[in-house]
């Protein structure tokens, strides 16, 4: 199972549909009290945090995971827009497990997808 916190509908979409093709369950979720959450619940193999989220502070959503101590072996990957170092670098101090630029999250979305499931 793998948990998705992506308010960009036409990356969701993406998401979906390469889950569909390498087998994975995908879920998404849109504030960081339903990240949590779920994430409580279902625990995921994989948290997937869209670092350029409008909806939740993505940063901050990373941090509440890796201080949870049910959450904390939880891995998380976050993805932005390459030309935002600042924001890729607050990920990676906030605990994120791997941050990439989204044309390389992108571009790997099936092997991460797949070694998630």
């Amino acid at each position: 199972m793998i948990l998705a916190a992506v308010d960009d509908f036409l990356f969701r979409s993406k998401i979906r549909a390469v889950a569909k093709h390498v087998n994975a369950e995908v879920t998404f979720a849109q504030t960081q009290e339903d990240i949590l959450a779920q994430a409580r619940s279902i625990k995921p193999g994989l948290v997937i945090v869209d670092l350029n989220s409008q909806k939740v502070d993505p940063v901050a959503t990373i941090a509440a995971i890796k201080a949870d101590p049910a959450l904390a072996g939880i891995r998380t990957i976050g993805f932005a827009s390459h030309v935002h170092v600042d924001l890729i670098n607050e990920a990676r101090r906030a605990g994120a497990d791997q941050v990439l630029a989204r044309s390389q999250f992108a571009g790997n979305l099936a092997d991460i997808l797949s070694s998630a499931s």
